[in-house]
């Protein structure tokens, strides 16, 4: 069982189980959240795809951290103008553990 879920302005391909790093959910560590945005939930016998939501669908989580990426390094260099730019970035993130897939309110599916 497996879910199209979109946070963030990203669409993730999650089921039951997974842990998935998602941008940063105003929400403490610990905390359960809940993803309305489900673009598609696949059983073993059905799939619903949405237009452009599946209607009543929903996606379970539960916060394990909150944390930020890695540094990116942007350089920006003009050769002969005497002109560079150094900046660093840190993306902060939420890391997620999926609990379950509900395709209504009492059907639960995976």
């Amino acid at each position: 069982m497996f879910a199209v879920i979109k946070t963030g302005g990203k669409q993730y391909l999650v089921s039951a189980g997974d842990k998935i790093k998602v941008e940063k959910l105003d929400a403490a560590e610990g905390k359960d959240v809940v993803f309305d945005e489900v673009l598609l939930v696949a059983g073993d016998k059905t799939t619903e795809i949405g237009t452009p939501l599946v209607k009543g669908a929903k996606v379970k989580g539960k916060i394990i951290k909150q944390g930020r990426a890695k540094k990116v390094i942007i350089f920006r260099y003009k050769p002969k103008k005497r002109q560079q730019k150094k900046k660093g970035h840190r993306q902060p993130f939420s890391e997620v553990e999926i609990t379950e897939i509900l395709l209504s309110a009492q059907k639960s599916v995976g």
